[in-house]
């Protein structure tokens, strides 16, 4: 026997196996994380940086290293805005011509394989996803590296599952595990990357616990394996905030309505120009240069919107840009984003996210400032809140994106407002997403469906659907072939119980066995029901269980099943049908969904 599948199994019996395979899937997602980082930063380097001489602000860097902007003017040479166009091209070309189902932010590919695709990811789509993500992001595109990363990482979850044969709920796990490596790591955030994977599947509050400590222990192996090579630094340095003024929740409170506003806005936006990208007549791979043109033409009045953005959001958290400036590249960053993603171009809507509700929240703080000047202890406090309240909101993951904020920033003192923010941005568009493939809850995934189906009927008693039973037709025993016919044609049963003289049943029969009877070469007169009855009947009581009476009519496949008597079991009461039992069934889960989701 194979050592592998053994040990898989005796590991299963321990209950380490899913947590064995986890700690792969993290070093996995983890290297690939740390590719994917370099990657990225050599091709930006090499088109942006030493061909296009763009040299935005780098995050992580000292406050005493950014001096104040008031202006969107940025050095650089003329032809930067066509390296959008050239990075769709080829993105387009690559995505298009092997993994169309990579084009686009992977979160949500991963999301609906989850859900709908059983776990199943094909291997090429990660290999695809990354190579188009880079282009993508190395020339411009306002894209981020979560969806890129959660792809790589979901990816490899779901074909080690694939290959060792695990069961489909085992792949989905995986794949979440795969999911909480590649985010924990990029954005250096081991607990938000985990909480992000378990929470990101669904609309409403809800967590996908079975995924979770598997999702937590690949999280830690990917964020130390990147940490090791990369640094441990947070992503983005902030002055040393604090939240000692209860009475400035008033303001957080409007900020989070404001960013669930905005979000709305985001969101439409965003799939709005999706669906004009669809009817443009040009083949799709053409989609995303188009996209990387346009996104090219705003770069030269608003040069902000290429790239990831974190540099600006790094000058807006030490408070070294103008109102107005904030303002502008929040707009025209969701304008660059939608460019970029929806036209077919690859990569991730958390750094976009992340840089737009900085700049929300950083103009929401200096406006609240001249509004309020005793009400607002740090303006540029609202630069980190409005990060987080804006992609919760419009991700509908309030407690990963709170956690992974403070992580990737390395700053826990704000808690409260962004646990209020995150909560309030949530909230007050319940519906909206920017990830389509999320469902409302367990209830509505795919994936859950059978944890819900073998408790309807539990405990439940025919008794209890007497009042849905038919009147049995009861055929006495000499009663010929042209006498049953006339009898039995105004009848609403399909199942035709044979009695005695004393109406006590000795056999049943169904209107196959009468056509079964006249195919054959026999006077009508002479066949009488005793002829055509089954003997052996299949029968339950009031005091069954419809789980019972459900299992024997699919076993034997009836439509109908006597129900007699508990004290003579050769009395019939009534019919029982298949059909009363679902349409019980139904009425009961519809009940049971509504209660659920209330």
């Amino acid at each position: 026997m194979p050592l592998v599948p053994t040990t898989l199994k005796l590991l299963d019996r321990t209950g380490f196996r899913l947590m064995i395979l986890a700690v792969l899937v993290g070093i996995v997602a983890g290297g690939g994380a740390i590719f994917f980082y370099f990657a990225t930063n050599s091709v930006e380097h090499l088109t942006l940086g030493q061909v296009g001489h763009f040299h935005p602000p780098q995050e992580g860097t000292p406050n005493s290293s950014f001096s104040f902007i008031d202006s969107l003017s940025v050095p650089s040479r003329w032809f930067l805005f066509l390296f959008p166009a050239l990075g769709g091209i080829f993105s387009g070309w690559l995505v298009y011509t092997f993994a169309p189902e990579a084009e686009g932010h992977g979160t949500d590919g991963a999301i609906e394989a989850f859900h709908r695709k059983g776990g199943v990811i094909r291997a090429r789509v990660p290999i695809i996803k990354t190579a188009a993500s880079i282009i993508t992001i190395g020339t411009g595109g306002s894209a981020g590296r979560e969806g890129p990363i959660a792809q790589i990482g979901a990816g490899f979850g779901s074909f080690m599952a694939t290959k060792l044969g695990l069961s489909v709920k085992d792949r989905r796990i995986l794949l979440l595990a795969g999911m909480a490596g590649g985010i924990g790591a990029t954005f250096r955030s081991p607990l938000g990357g985990a909480l992000f994977a378990v929470e990101v599947l669904y609309r409403d509050p809800e967590f996908e616990h079975e995924g979770l400590i598997p999702c937590i222990i690949s999280s830690i192996i990917a964020y130390s394996l990147f940490g090791s090579v990369t640094g441990w630094k947070p992503l983005l340095d902030t002055p040393l905030f604090r939240f000692d003024r209860p009475s400035e929740l008033f303001l957080y409170l409007a900020l989070g309505i404001a960013c669930a506003l905005s979000g709305v806005l985001y969101v439409k936006f965003f799939y709005g120009m999706r669906d004009v990208f669809r009817k443009i007549p040009v083949p799709n791979w053409i989609k995303p240069a188009i996209g990387g043109l346009l996104l090219g033409l705003l770069a030269m009045y608003i040069p902000q919107v290429l790239g990831s953005g974190y540099g600006w959001v790094q000058a807006a958290l030490y408070g070294k840009m103008a109102l107005w400036v904030m303002l502008v590249i929040a707009i025209a960053k969701v304008v660059a984003t939608s460019l970029t993603i929806s036209s077919g171009g690859s990569g991730g809507v958390f750094a976009p996210s992340l840089v737009i509700g900085a700049m929300l929240g950083g103009t929401f703080g200096a406006t609240a400032e001249i509004l309020f000047p005793m009400a607002v202890q740090d303006p540029r406090a609202y630069v980190l809140v409005g990060m987080a309240g804006f992609f919760a909101g419009v991700a509908n993951a309030p407690i990963a994106t709170l956690i992974m904020v403070s992580e990737l920033t390395g700053n826990y003192s704000l808690l409260a407002p962004l646990m209020l923010v995150c909560v309030v941005a949530m909230l007050v568009m319940r519906k909206n997403t920017i990830y389509e493939k999320q469902v409302a809850c367990r209830f509505e995934s795919p994936a859950h469906l059978g944890d819900f189906v073998i408790d309807i009927l539990e405990g439940v008693k025919v008794k209890s659907l007497a009042h849905k039973g038919k009147k049995p037709t009861l055929i006495p025993g000499g009663m010929t072939l042209p006498a049953i016919l006339n009898k039995i044609a105004p009848a609403k049963t399909t199942y035709y119980p044979v009695v005695d003289d004393e109406e006590l049943m000795t056999g049943i029969f169904s209107m196959t066995d009468i056509r079964r009877i006249l195919n054959d070469d026999i006077p009508p007169t002479l066949v009488i029901a005793e002829d055509i009855a089954t003997r052996s009947v299949i029968t339950v009581t009031p005091e069954t269980e419809l789980t019972d009476v459900m299992k024997k009519l699919t076993a034997r496949n009836l439509d109908e099943i006597p129900v007699v008597d508990t004290e003579e079991p050769r009395k019939v009461l009534y019919m029982m049908s298949r059909r009363t039992l679902l349409a019980h069934y139904a009425e009961t889960m519809e009940k049971t969904k509504q209660d659920y989701q209330e």
